[in-house]
């Protein structure tokens, strides 16, 4: 079936403004690609070193360089329960390498940390800058040339667009990703949030608020709700770096270890030498990316994705931009409900069908580009298919023909929604994002004051003060790439919540992130220009007039134009440049780029 009549336009648009940077980087990566080993190019006592600490079988195989070597580049640590999964991954892999002829090396590891424990702390503000870490520390894992494929291990926020980035900057490798799959249920996200209001409210005590968040998060996987870790596995799946059906299997079952195994031999097979080689460069095409943010679209996924997806998008010599998710929402209907855009979670977005399902249905729709390569081919047929155990042994079988569960998943033709998830707000405060599948109708327009902060600690405390029970628009500014790194808001949201269920119209204005957890007050996030850049919300003042219009797309102070010609508002930066490693990181803020760029500090050339 041939694309959707938007969806081809959209694309065409971002094939003709990326020509020039696209055929720059495909020219670099095409001239990398070869049919010998990565390792043959290396002196002796270059591969010496490398093979010093091998078994003499290993030693072997790497010193006769003619047998693929996989690189594995792993954010395993035992704190995080989305990534301890992943420590016994590595021999899993060598093992399978060595039984598929070939061989495997740990070829580094990379930072990974969440921000779940570092929201509302002074650590958050190092959290997004930690994908562009992450991808230095992929290159840095993959610049020794021993490695003729790679299996990158990672599951959370940064953490799989910080590899994905690196990994492109080694375009002419294969590259399969390997999830670690989510956490056993654990209570509602409903009443998970219900106990944060309480709290917020002053009716439970910290004991009670402890016991409901250990009740959530209670065992190795990634969180449940439906957040940039969980976006991260479907968009690995979509745009074909993952073994089909991998993304949401959950860990310590048979299944997630023979899907590892897999995903070893599968990349090996990949590589120059043999007959399969799909180096990633031909992976991720502009074709694929619209695939991803169809995906993004669909699920109501995280918003983190409109800075993510931009940034892996400039790795690959593509660019696109909010206007391209803008109008592909136009015409991508929303199939699932997860929370925070419903109350199932991923383990019953998995059991209804899950991303077989998902992608069966929005090929018949004409949603999907066809012609992309992935690493199981051409094509996208592979990724309607499931994997399951017989008798032990691996092997696919078709996907459910329908969801299971229609408050979970639905069918294009019975959408929950008829447009995407994610809107883009334009107007004389700059261009922001809002994710609308999680606002209820009847709170996507608030037209109130605005109450302006310098900080989420400031709002807090109002809250705290009882300064907030009105209509009001809460404008928190200075919380982008250039003043403090972005940090997420995500504590502001039980107290907004507090204020939204008396009865209040409220909304959020804030040029830092709301994260993949952004719940149900309408939330205007990543605004850019930022503040600290010179955008517009350095001039906004108390009781000016406000309207944030998800439906229209408005993002606006009303009442004339006088309040532009204000001097902006100071920054003070002190209070984001030391303390917690704030102070390494004072070069990534000076050169970061906006949200819409991307929010990196890279300079692609």
């Amino acid at each position: 079936m041939n694309p959707h009549s938007v969806i081809q336009s959209v694309t065409d648009r971002i094939i003709e403004r990326s020509r020039a940077t696209r055929e720059r980087y495909l020219d670099r990566t095409r001239s990398a690609y070869g049919q010998r080993a990565q390792r043959s190019i290396l002196g002796c006592t270059n591969l010496a070193h490398a093979v010093a600490a091998e078994s003499p079988d290993g030693k072997t195989r790497l010193t006769t360089t003619e047998r693929p070597n996989l690189a594995i580049v792993s954010a395993y640590n035992d704190m995080l329960s989305a990534h301890q999964p992943l420590g016994r991954y590595p021999d899993w892999i060598k093992q399978a390498a060595f039984g598929a002829g070939g061989s495997a090396q740990f070829a580094g590891g990379v930072p990974a940390m969440c921000d779940g424990i570092t929201q509302g702390q002074a650590g958050m503000e190092l959290s997004l800058f930690s994908r562009d870490v992450i991808a230095m520390s992929t290159a840095i894992a993959l610049s020794h040339q021993m490695y003729d494929a790679a299996v990158c291990l990672g599951v959370c926020d940064k953490i799989v667009p910080g590899l994905l980035i690196g990994a492109l900057t080694f375009g002419h490798l294969p590259v399969v990703f390997v999830p670690a799959g989510p956490m056993p249920s654990g209570i509602s996200n409903d009443e998970k949030a219900k106990v944060r209001q309480r709290y917020a409210k002053g009716e439970v005590d910290r004991a009670a608020l402890l016991e409901s968040e250990l009740r959530a998060y209670h065992a190795p996987g990634t969180c449940t709700f439906y957040g940039t870790a969980n976006s991260n596995q479907m968009l690995m799946e979509i745009m074909g770096l993952h073994l089909p059906g991998a993304s949401f299997v959950p860990p310590g079952t048979a299944l997630r270890e023979a899907l590892t195994r897999e995903a070893a031999r599968h990349a090996l097979g990949l590589a120059a030498s043999g007959e399969h080689f799909t180096p990633i460069a031909e992976v991720i095409s502009e074709r694929t990316l619209v695939n991803g943010i169809v995906g993004l679209l669909a699920t109501g996924g995280s918003t983190n994705h409109t800075m993510h997806l931009v940034a892996v998008a400039q790795a690959a010599g593509v660019q696109i931009n909010w206007d391209d998710f803008a109008e592909i929402s136009t015409v991508v209907p929303l199939l699932a409900r997860v929370y925070p855009n419903g109350a199932a979670d991923v383990n019953q977005f998995h059991a209804a069908g899950g991303m077989a399902c998902l992608i069966r249905g929005l090929r018949r729709a004409g949603l999907l580009h066809e012609d992309v390569v992935t690493i199981m081919g051409h094509g996208l047929d592979a990724y309607e298919r499931v994997p399951v155990l017989h008798e032990r042994h691996l092997v696919w079988e078709d996907g459910l023909r329908a969801s299971s569960d229609a408050s979970v998943l639905r069918e294009p033709e019975a959408p929950f929604n008829p447009d995407g998830g994610l809107k883009l707000l334009r107007g004389n405060l700059g261009r922001a994002v809002i994710k609308s599948s999680a606002v209820a109708s009847e709170h996507q327009v608030v037209e109130a004051p605005a109450r302006v902060f310098d900080s989420q600690k400031a709002l807090l405390d109002a809250f705290q003060r009882g300064e907030l029970e009105q209509d009001f628009v809460a404008v928190v500014r200075f919380q982008g790439p250039r003043a403090n790194g972005m940090p997420e808001l995500h504590k502001l949201t039980p107290a907004l919540s507090v204020l939204q269920g008396m009865g209040y119209h409220v909304a959020l204005v804030t040029d830092g992130r709301m994260s993949g957890a952004s719940g149900k007050i309408p939330a205007a996030i990543h605004v850019t220009p930022e503040a600290q850049a010179g955008g517009p919300l350095a001039r906004v003042r108390d009781g000016d007039l406000i309207r944030v219009d998800a439906r229209a797309g408005v993002l606006e102070v009303l009442g004339g134009a006088a309040w532009q010609d204000r001097e902006p508002a100071p920054f003070d930066p002190r209070e984001a440049s030391w303390g917690v490693g704030r102070e390494l990181f004072s070069v990534a803020r000076a050169h970061a780029v906006g949200a819409e760029q991307g929010a990196s500090f890279f300079q692609w050339g």
